[in-house]
């Protein structure tokens, strides 16, 4: 579901079987707001933190920040982007390691 406020889940799967998956939820808050911003910063995911997007990633005016609480197995998150220090959007990532078992 997309907008000014905005759900989502990704999942990993391997041989038909889901083994992770992450849940989101956030918001824009104005206009100044840059989707092709935010897509440069999540392609920088950084393999130390393979959450989101790296830690601080600024280009130009832009400002993409990324805190993050626990590991691959349990991790929670919060995500800004600032243009010229106002925030533009916020939002907040859970994810999970899952071991589905097949029965």
């Amino acid at each position: 579901m997309g907008g000014e406020r905005f759900v989502g889940e990704e999942a990993l799967w391997k041989n038909d079987v889901p083994f992770w998956s992450m849940n989101y939820s956030g918001r824009i808050l104005n206009d100044e707001f840059s989707g092709n911003f935010l897509k440069e910063a999540l392609r920088l995911v950084e393999k130390e933190n393979p959450y989101r997007g790296p830690i601080i990633y600024q280009k130009g005016q832009y400002k993409y920040h990324c805190i993050i609480n626990g590991d691959f197995k349990w991790f929670q998150g919060y995500e800004e982007i600032y243009f010229n220090n106002n925030k533009t959007k916020e939002g907040e990532n859970r994810e999970q390691r899952t071991e589905y078992r097949v029965q």
